[in-house]
Order: C-alpha cells, then structure tokens, then sequence
C-alpha cells in the first residue's frame, strides 16, 4: 500500500507523508461495537503524571477489537468492512458471523471483502485464521500471539509485525519476534496466521508539529535548555554540553543505553535469545 504524498505548498507540507486509505471500504465504525474514549493525558490511577509530554489530541471512539475470539471455535466469520482505528496502527476487520454476530478483529495482509477467517484448535492453514501453535506449519508467519492460553493475543499486533514459528521444544513452541528475540511460547497458545496490515505505517513523516499535537503528543524539551534546578542537564551558558559522563534522566538515573529490565525477571525463562539493537538486525 502506497504513501500518500501532497503538494509542497507550505514549509509544513513540504516533506509530509500520510496513509493511504484507499484499501478501506467504511467510514463510520460499527455502532453496536464502539464506546467513548477517556482521555488519560499520561496519569496513572492516582492522578499522576507518569508520561510526560502527553495531552490534547483528537477526540477517539474506541473499538472493541476482539484479540481472543473465544466462543468463536469452528464458526466462520465473513468479512464485510476494511475500517481505520485511531487507537492502533494496523487496519481492523469488521466481522460478521454465520450465527449474525459481529466483531472486529486485526486485519492481516491480503485479506479482502468477502473473504472467511475461521478460529479453531485446528483448521484449515489460511491468512487470516486462527489456531494453536502446535497445529501451524513451521516456517509460517504468526501475529495476535497469545502468552497465557485463553487470555487473548498479547504479542504483535501493531502494523507490519509478524513472529516466524521456529519450531517445538517439548511443550513449547520457538517464535522470533519481530525484536529478533527468540523465545518460548506454550504450543497450545493461539495465533493467527500472516502479517498484520499497513506495513508503510512506520514511513509516514508527520511533517509539522500540530499534526503531532492531533495525536495527543505535546512539546518535549531538552533538558540542556533548562535550568540546573529542573534537569540534571541544565544549567550553563546557552546550549552547552551537559557536563557529565554520561546522560540521565530528569530524576537522576543513568539514560540511554542502561538496561532497566529486571533481572529476576519471572519471563527471562523462557527467552531463548535477547532481541537485536536496530543497528544489527539487518
């Protein structure tokens, strides 16, 4: 799917880039399965900033994505709509069952109007559908992987991800992630088979700042150009170094670079190989 490009007539305009839409086939999401949207502007449930720089923005309807498609074993689902959601970066689905009921689901690439998904334990190796790991073909690409059986997919779901199967290890079966880590997964976890939608997403160049402030991004501000008592950065004339061995954080902490997960970490089990830095993956 190609990027939209558009006339060079402002500073702003020059150097932008934007989805294109072509490929959907409905404006108005499914009534029945959307809700208002509160906004959180970065606060945690105390009230809390614990994301800077986060505020404004559009107003959203949420989707109600279906990632589990429980009570769903065995029933084929007839796709009638391609629809944006502006909570995610891949397309979504618009399901319509033989039963009548409908759902959205992430929609995975190649797939079109009319064509019929099916989630089963086991079942025809298709785009689209949705098994247990221990039923797909090695080799195959996977996304909506999910890591505890029954809670849904929580891996890969953003646009242009897939997991590749590896093989089986026992009762697990070896994915690489889109990271390039390999890790574990219990074969009888559910995943959908193919590469989720809108693979350009990650080409798109915001070209101005008022388009980020659309997203609810707000201003961030190098802590250089603060003053001491702000930012471990701050302070000295004009834009100067900041003075220190090394960067950190507003709070005091060792940035970039330092590796915060934990060491006790309870999933380090089943990790197989750490994920590659950007630089190295190619």
């Amino acid at each position: 799917m190609p990027l939209r490009t558009y006339k060079p007539t402002s500073p702003g305009r020059r150097k932008m880039s934007g989805a294109d839409f072509t490929q959907l086939t409905k404006k108005e999401p499914e009534k029945s399965l959307v809700h208002g949207k509160k906004r959180l502007s970065g606060r945690d449930s105390a009230g809390r900033i614990s994301i800077r720089h986060r505020g404004g923005g559009h107003k959203r309807l949420e989707r109600l994505v279906d990632f589990c498609q429980h009570g769903r074993d065995g029933i084929p689902g007839k796709i009638i709509a391609i629809e944006y959601d502006p909570n995610r970066s891949a397309r979504i689905l618009l399901v319509q069952y033989s039963d009548g009921q409908k759902r959205y689901l992430l929609a995975a690439e190649g797939l079109r109007l009319g064509d019929t998904i099916v989630s089963a334990k086991q079942t025809k190796v298709k785009v689209g559908n949705r098994m247990q790991l221990c039923n797909i073909p090695v080799g195959y690409k996977v996304y909506n992987i999910e890591l505890q059986i029954g809670r849904g997919g929580q891996i890969v779901r953003s646009a242009g991800t897939t997991a590749t199967l590896l093989g089986f290890d026992g009762e697990y079966a070896l994915l690489q992630l889109p990271s390039a880590e390999v890790r574990k997964v219990r074969r009888e976890c559910m995943a959908s088979i193919g590469t989720l939608s809108n693979a350009e997403h990650n080409l798109v160049r915001i070209g101005k700042a008022g388009r980020s402030r659309w997203l609810g991004r707000r201003p961030e501000v190098l802590g250089k150009s603060m003053n001491a008592v702000d930012h471990p950065h701050g302070g000295g004339e004009g834009h100067s170094p900041i003075g220190l061995p090394g960067p950190k954080t507003p709070w005091g902490k060792p940035a970039l670079g330092v590796k915060t997960r934990k060491k006790k970490r309870f999933s380090n089990a089943f990790i197989i190989r750490r994920r590659l830095k950007k630089s190295r993956k190619k």
